[in-house]
């Protein structure tokens, strides 16, 4: 029987390996059909004044061959993945020392970032903006990846939180520290404006009036022209001290590096909104990985699991539901505090949809329910763009064909699992009081 099987498998080896290399030719073809327009006709302005038509085959066939070899790798890939797995117990254990060796590396490595050899202000800042995708992702896989509630309007809370801090710092000339706080809470409140109209709403629905929501606050914003100055934004927002210094390039008294007898330079500002920003992030992450061991966490999970044996269970939907969206609003109003207060200038423009999609991405990407899968996605993503800068018109078509490749080998994300919130130990003998039998 042995024989007869491998002489069979034997058989099938040159079929399977056939049609393998008929889906790469289609699937060259396809691209070649979309390369060719897009990419191999190009409009370009002539020297004599006019328009001009640059034809660029070369790069047409490149974009195809990797199309090719693309495809053969991932049937590769495919044919590997349905063999011989290890125990699932295995990969879990496995997956859970990688996630214990990677995470203390990339905290050690983000707070040491400023003290590299070689770390300039464009580090910093790309540092600064990466955090602060990271904050925000962690806010909202509180709404999608912890309660599962789709939304797609979260850009409104971080454009809340912005414009609460830059109407109450320029009109009643209050402090970061003071108005930080006050800019979570009206996010928070916000959230629970939303959150109350989609009660009932679920999947499809629901994405659709988040969506609704996020715009309806950017329209707001760009018309309501006596109070954020609508399409102008708001300019000289304050910049935050540190207890009291101010950071100046010139010195001078009550500076920072007066007090501590130090050179100016404008790096301090930028090295203390870095520290800023990744102390605002670790405490959303550690108020999310807190709430998960919670009631509550336990109940945003269980939500997002089945919501009608959520209700047969006795927990309170609405209730649930709305800590979720104003929990998840406040880290985003946090985050759109820092936000202003960085640039110094806000503007509708800032929050568009296009938003919500990269911070949905990023915490889908990660693995919905992931901290650190969110960390490394928001990473790849938001640090990606910037490695690809150089490819011009290039760069959203490797970034695009990055994330269909990521989806295609990690569906569930790129930390798929976690440790399991409740999880059962050894087993344990019950008291007889308290078994209706009598005995443990």
């Amino acid at each position: 029987m042995s024989s007869a099987t491998a002489a069979a498998s034997a058989a099938q080896r040159p079929s399977a390996g056939a049609a393998a290399l008929k889906d790469a030719v289609l699937t060259a073809l396809i691209a070649l059909g979309l390369f060719a327009p897009i990419v191999g006709l190009r409009t370009d302005v002539s020297p004599t004044g006019g328009l001009m038509l640059r034809q660029r085959w070369g790069d047409v066939a490149i974009l195809v061959g990797l199309a090719f070899a693309g495809r053969l790798a991932l049937l590769a890939w495919r044919a590997m993945r349905d063999g011989p797995k290890p125990a699932s117990a295995g990969r879990a254990a496995a997956l859970r020392k990688a996630g214990a060796f990677v995470t203390p590396v990339m905290l050690v490595l983000a707070v040491a970032l400023p003290f590299v050899p070689g770390t300039g202000r464009y580090e910093l800042d790309l540092g600064i903006l990466v955090l602060t995708y990271v904050m925000l992702g962690w806010g909202l896989n509180i709404v999608v990846g912890l309660a599962g509630l789709l939304d797609l309007g979260y850009v409104a809370f971080y454009a809340v939180g912005a414009y609460a801090y830059a109407l109450l710092a320029t009109t009643f000339g209050l402090s970061f520290w003071i108005c930080l706080p006050l800019a979570g809470i009206l996010a928070a409140f916000w959230g629970v404006l939303l959150g109350f109209p989609v009660l009932r709403l679920r999947g499809d629905y629901l994405a659709i009036v988040t969506l609704a929501f996020g715009e309806i606050i950017r329209i707001v914003l760009t018309n309501w022209v006596s109070l954020t100055n609508g399409p102008n934004g708001i300019t000289s927002i304050p910049r935050p001290t540190f207890f009291g210094l101010t950071f100046s390039a010139g010195g001078g008294p009550g500076s920072f590096a007066d007090f501590f007898g130090i050179e100016p330079s404008p790096t301090h500002r930028v090295v203390f909104l870095y520290y800023l920003i990744l102390a605002l992030a670790l405490l959303t992450n550690w108020v999310s990985i807190r709430l998960r061991r919670q009631p509550l966490g336990r109940a945003w999970e269980a939500l997002r699991e089945d919501e009608i044996a959520c209700r047969a269970l006795g927990i309170n939907v609405t209730t649930t539901k709305l800590t979720a969206f104003a929990l998840g609003a406040m880290f985003a109003g946090f985050a759109g505090s820092f936000f202003a207060t960085r640039q110094g200038f806000i503007s509708p423009e800032s929050f568009t949809f296009i938003e919500s999609a990269i911070i949905l991405a990023i915490v889908v990407l990660g693995g919905m329910g992931s901290q650190i899968g969110i960390a490394i996605a928001a990473l790849v993503m938001i640090g990606g763009f910037e490695v690809f800068r150089d490819l011009d018109e290039y760069r959203m078509l490797v970034f695009g064909g990055a994330m269909v490749l990521i989806m295609v080998a990690r569906p569930r994300g790129l930390v798929g699992s976690r440790t399991p919130t409740v999880a059962l130990g050894e087993r344990k003998t019950i008291g007889a009081e308290h078994v209706a039998e009598g005995r443990g």
